[in-house]
């Protein structure tokens, strides 16, 4: 589970801004209760949910895209970068200050009952600095720290870095805790499994992961979970099926490197492709009895809300079935806002998540603030300065009753992090009039 995420000097945030998931002391009720998981080992309390609000351009969607760049960077550093390519990173630019130093995130997590501490700063050129503290029992160990080229390994815990070291196998441009699981050390491995199930998605790009749903429906079990999500969710949808490409019968006017490519990877993994998800729907007489069915093409026939909702059902499914997280920029993008609250009722459900998968998602959609489903401290909002620079904070930094209006308050600016709007005053060019002839 994701305990915190902390950053600075990445895009919008200048200063260092936190990202905690552990859960305050004040609301002792027993409904809100079920959004906390308790972790006596280490003394912690985690929320399974947490919304984040702001106004356009505030940094909601950057705080995202941090954590996807640090996901991506851990997952892939050793194996798709070479030496010189450089670090997809952008510090905060509207200072000079900040503009040539590096970017810092740090990220704090529980996996297999052990507490992870990991970190790097880097610049788009090379890795400054990097660490790593693991926690199995009572007593948190330095793994390593990294300052540039130069190593402090632990002795006993991480011997599998030392002949890496040595080797100056560990490029600049590449994060050793990468590495080192690439050769397969124990410890790191871990970490890195940890940062596989941390997924960040865009709610405004259900393509991405429309695939993976798909793929999900050729289990049976699987298909039948979709399909109950989908019932939840009202559209009418009773069942699904894939429609598959079939080889001799390409659409006309494929290109024939597309064809071929197709083709080839056919034959060498005996696999299949899908272009399409067929959705079968009641279809009733004159006396509103049920005739038969008819099957629909999402692509083609569904609306863009369904289509997003069964894009999106794959991944929430997994998340709360593996315990996983998932951090979704713009989820209710396209979806009505009861859908949106239905996703957040699961994931706070002792129920219905049972291995406490975790739900992080920005959004503009203030209904859920007076939905009764957050705790205060789940709401959080990111807001910038005059100087461009964005910050985070959470409703429990506030002094608010349980019995306020959350979203009433929101509106009218108590908590900031809102668009302070200007009167418009329209700038019309004048024009000149035609002369008319009989004033020549």
């Amino acid at each position: 589970m994701l305990v915190q995420f902390t950053l600075k000097n990445y895009k919008p945030f200048k200063n260092e801004v936190r990202f905690s998931m552990v859960a305050s002391n004040y609301d002792k009720t027993t409904r809100l209760e079920d959004n906390v998981v308790e972790i006596p080992k280490f003394g912690l309390k985690l929320l399974k949910s947490a919304v984040i609000y702001g106004a356009n351009a505030s940094g909601k969607s950057k705080l995202a895209e941090a954590m996807r760049f640090m996901r991506d960077f851990v997952i892939h550093s050793s194996r798709e970068t070479q030496k010189g390519d450089r670090i997809p990173v952008e510090p905060f630019l509207l200072s000079t200050e900040t503009e040539d130093q590096p970017s810092e995130f740090e990220i704090l997590f529980v996996h297999n009952s052990e507490l992870f501490r990991y970190g790097f700063e880097v610049t788009p050129r090379q890795v400054e600095a990097e660490w790593l503290f693991h926690r199995a029992k009572t007593k948190e160990v330095e793994i390593f720290y990294r300052d540039g080229q130069e190593f402090e390994l632990h002795d006993t815990r991480f011997k599998t870095a030392k002949p890496l070291v040595e080797k100056k196998m560990i490029r600049s441009n590449a994060l050793l805790l990468s590495v080192a699981a690439q050769f397969n050390d124990k410890l790191a491995g871990k970490a890195l499994e940890w940062f596989k199930q941390f997924n960040v998605i865009s709610g405004l790009q259900e393509e991405g992961y429309q695939g993976f749903t798909m793929g999900q429906t050729k289990d049976d079990q699987a298909k039948q979970e979709i399909l109950a999500l989908l019932k939840l969710a009202d559209l009418g949808i009773d069942d699904l099926s894939l429609k598959y490409l079939d080889p001799g019968n390409f659409p006309k006017g494929m290109p024939q490197e597309f064809r071929e490519m197709i083709e080839q990877k056919l034959l060498e993994e005996g696999g299949e492709v899908f272009t399409d998800v067929l959705t079968s729907h009641k279809k009733y007489d004159a006396n509103k009895r049920v005739a038969g069915t008819v099957q629909f093409s999402l692509d083609e026939d569904e609306s863009s809300g369904t289509r997003k909702f069964f894009a999106l059902s794959g991944p929430v499914l997994d998340t709360l079935k593996q315990g996983k997280i998932l951090v979704g920029d713009e989820l209710e993008s396209k979806m009505h806002p009861n859908l949106v609250c239905k996703l957040v009722e699961l994931f706070n459900s002792k129920n219905k998540n049972p291995n406490n998968g975790q739900l992080i998602f920005n959004t503009h959609d203030t209904n859920l603030l007076s939905s009764g489903l957050f705790r205060r401290d789940q709401i959080w909002f990111a807001e910038k300065d005059q100087y461009g620079a964005a910050s985070l904070f959470s409703l429990s930094d506030f002094e608010a009753r349980k019995e306020e209006n959350y979203e009433k308050n929101y509106l009218r600016g108590k908590y900031g992090a809102v668009p302070i709007l200007e009167e418009f005053s329209p700038v019309y060019l004048p024009t000149s009039a035609p002369a008319h002839e009989d004033e020549e």
